[in-house]
């Protein structure tokens, strides 16, 4: 199974070029005794947002009025996390189009060492001025292809899409 491993955290998150650390707290967990279903995707977002904050996203938005949208998210889940434990997020952006990128993203326990969860988002630009969607700013697309290029990464075209 590709997920079990006892490969060191870092080795995992290689190729993501934003990983974030939190803690899980008691409170994340359900009556099943694990982390609940949706305490990952704020995970998720809590990645994304460091993403796009590294990347000066957030300040093209205010610039520009020209910003993220989540359109759509997924996460398959791979084994359950129980408190107490650490976590690390990666997130990535392996795809690029005119209008939107995916974002891909690592939940790994530190407890276990293995890979927890794994899941895409796919973001689109908007202009929160005219309420419609937005061509990706060419300067967007640059810090992207930046960022990305720091840990080796070479974004692809969104199938079906340019």
């Amino acid at each position: 199974m590709w997920w079990v491993s006892m490969r060191p955290v870092s080795e995992l998150l290689k190729g993501y070029p934003r990983v974030i650390e939190l803690p899980l707290e008691w409170g994340d967990m359900d009556a099943f005794q694990h982390v609940n279903n949706a305490v990952y995707f704020r995970w998720f977002e809590s990645a994304r947002i460091a993403y796009f904050q590294d990347v000066g996203l957030l300040e093209l938005m205010e610039s520009t009025g020209v910003g993220p949208i989540l359109a759509s998210t997924e996460c398959r889940f791979r084994i359950p996390l129980t408190y107490p434990d650490t976590i690390s997020v990666g997130a990535r952006v392996p795809q690029i189009g005119d209008d939107r990128f995916v974002m891909e993203y690592l939940i790994l326990g530190h407890a276990s060492g293995k890979v927890a969860a794994n899941g895409t988002g796919l973001i689109v630009t908007f202009d929160y001025r005219d309420g419609g969607k937005a061509p990706l700013p060419g300067d967007l697309r640059e810090r992207l292809l930046a960022f990305e290029g720091e840990v080796g990464n070479q974004p692809g075209p969104m199938p079906g899409r340019s």
